[in-house]
């Protein structure tokens, strides 16, 4: 037993499991109670226990801070499945304008947030799948602090959960993937470990990106490939949540 943390930085020193139990009787916003009461998987878990769900954001630009969150794709998976018939997409109307180069970059126009929801009408929704799994995705600086910052806006709470990042995991199989000046005059490349780039050292096929569905599909793809190549289904999930 652990005595009750009385501050948000004693929880951050908590494992995940004990940071949930915490959190949830901290919690205000119903929304966030269910998630935390929901739980998280001890670190030990082995990958082929954990449920999971692939997340990705398209956003109006890569600050939290200054900009919105346009679009949500999920998919629940497993190592064993990818449950793409509990698939989930939403356009989401910003609170901040949309700006020519995120139209140019995502496709998501202002006629199409013109009668899109706002993100309050539909987080039972978004949290129905995200309650109980473990969010899956491709750079972790995009997902986790918009959701917080969108959540702050709006219930003023965030929230905080692991994460598995697909790039994360590339960036650490490929230490060096960054030559040196001389490596470049020698003709050595540098490794990408961008979503489309990662998925081709693994065959998997092409999609189109900057959708938020195929994103968090192809996501989910790029995870069990690198589990069944370089990890084992029996790897504890503490090995490489974040």
């Amino acid at each position: 037993m652990y005595d009750t943390p009385s501050t948000s930085e004693e929880i951050k020193l908590l494992p995940w499991p004990e940071q949930y139990q915490a959190l949830a009787n901290s919690a205000q916003a119903e929304v966030l109670k269910a998630f935390y009461e929901a739980g998280c998987v001890s670190a030990d878990t082995p990958m082929s226990d954990v449920p999971m769900v692939a997340l990705d954001f398209e956003t109006t630009g890569l600050a939290a801070d200054s900009h919105s969150i346009v679009s949500i794709g999920l998919v629940p998976l497993t190592l064993d499945a990818i449950m793409l018939g509990q698939a989930r997409h939403w356009v989401v109307r910003p609170r901040l304008p949309l700006h020519q180069t995120s139209v140019t970059f995502h496709g998501i126009t202002h006629s199409d947030i013109n009668e899109a929801p706002d993100l309050s009408d539909i987080l039972e929704e978004v949290f129905a799948s995200l309650n109980g799994r473990i969010p899956v995705v491709h750079f972790r600086n995009i997902e986790r602090p918009f959701l917080d910052v969108a959540l702050q806006a709006r219930l003023n709470e965030g929230i905080r959960f692991p994460v598995i990042d697909t790039m994360a995991i590339e960036a650490h199989l490929h230490p060096n993937r960054n030559p040196s000046l001389l490596q470049r005059l020698m003709g050595k490349q540098p490794v990408s470990i961008r979503l489309a780039d990662s998925r081709v050292r693994y065959r998997l096929p092409h999609y189109a990106a900057h959708n938020a569905l195929i994103d968090a599909i192809a996501t989910a793809e790029l995870l069990q490939a690198q589990i069944y190549h370089h990890f084992s289904p029996q790897t504890p999930i503490g090995e490489l949540w974040l």
